[in-house]
């Protein structure tokens, strides 16, 4: 268990968005306002597959299911495991936030690196994030709370990008382009 300086406990403030499919109507609002959110020039352009938030819909049940980009997994998961809730099935994937190998899901398109949610965060910080507030049915909801932690053993995002870029284009290529950017400084 990690400790401070006067024995206690670690804690960290962990920030999670709620998902209430049953109240979801796939308007798809959230995808529109996260995509505008984090273009290039503040609510300039809209790419919803740039979105940190995607709405998937299933015909044959007739719903909606918002999922929000987490953390980036270098590999493909082992199983394809199926959830019964409320009399319907879902599969694994349809709860993956994760950015990984076998799907496309949570990349940038020109890149392909991979997005994660960031809560919105900026300066001044925001009550919510963007996605909770514009989400007309109130399918969203933010929570925040402290929770011990363990260990610190998450990448941090430019770790995570950094190494997307090596298994994409190679580590040698990596360095090269470093070095050719660090030498127009």
């Amino acid at each position: 268990m990690a400790m401070n300086e006067k024995g206690e406990k670690k804690k960290r403030k962990v920030k999670v968005i709620k998902i209430d499919v049953n109240k979801c109507n796939g308007c798809r609002a959230c995808e529109v306002i996260c995509s505008a959110f984090h273009s290039q020039t503040k609510y300039g352009t809209n790419n919803p597959s740039r979105s940190r938030i995607q709405v998937y819909f299933d015909p044959l049940k007739n719903i909606y299911v918002p999922v929000y980009a987490s953390e980036y997994t270098p590999a493909e998961c082992a199983g394809r495991n199926k959830y019964i809730m409320d009399g319907k099935e879902y599969i694994e994937c349809a709860f993956c936030g994760a950015s990984c190998p076998s799907r496309d899901l949570f990349k940038e398109p020109d890149s392909k690196l991979p997005l994660k949610c960031d809560m919105c965060e900026e300066e001044p910080p925001l009550q919510e994030p963007m996605c909770v507030q514009w989400c007309l049915n109130k399918a969203l909801t933010y929570e925040e709370r402290e929770e011990e932690i363990e260990e610190e053993t998450e990448l941090k995002e430019l770790e995570t990008g950094l190494e997307s870029l090596i298994d994409r284009y190679g580590r040698q290529k990596l360095m090269e382009t470093l070095a050719r950017m660090a030498q127009k400084e």
